[in-house]
């Protein structure tokens, strides 16, 4: 290959990167954005806030809800509904103190073997 040949592929290259850069140049970019807006960030978005008197005031409204709701329904109060039994039993004071004493001769041994 001779010196001008590649001259002359160079040239030809450099014409056409400069045809790439005209076409990305000239692109706007709004133009290519499709779909849904972006989301603002965070930081131009602000919160709402609420008086304590609103907040009282919704709260209030709330419980008249909840207790009209209750009176309808006939449900008992909390206090009086009995509690639902778990699968264990309770463990006597007896048992406890056997436990109790069982454990602190294992420590005792342990420590003694340390």
């Amino acid at each position: 290959m001779d010196i001008q040949s590649i001259v002359a592929q160079l040239k030809q290259e450099l014409g056409r990167i400069e045809k790439a850069i005209a076409a990305l140049a000239g692109l706007d970019h709004s133009a290519l954005r499709r779909g849904r807006a972006p989301k603002p960030s965070k930081s131009t978005r602000r919160r709402r806030t609420m008086s304590a008197a609103a907040r009282a005031k919704i709260a209030a409204a709330q419980r008249a809800r909840w207790a009209k709701q209750k009176r309808r329904t006939g449900a008992k109060p909390t206090s009086t509904v009995p509690k639902k039994a778990s699968g264990r039993r309770g463990m006597s004071a007896v048992a406890r103190k056997k436990l109790s004493t069982l454990m602190k001769a294992r420590w005792a041994a342990r420590k003694k073997a340390a």
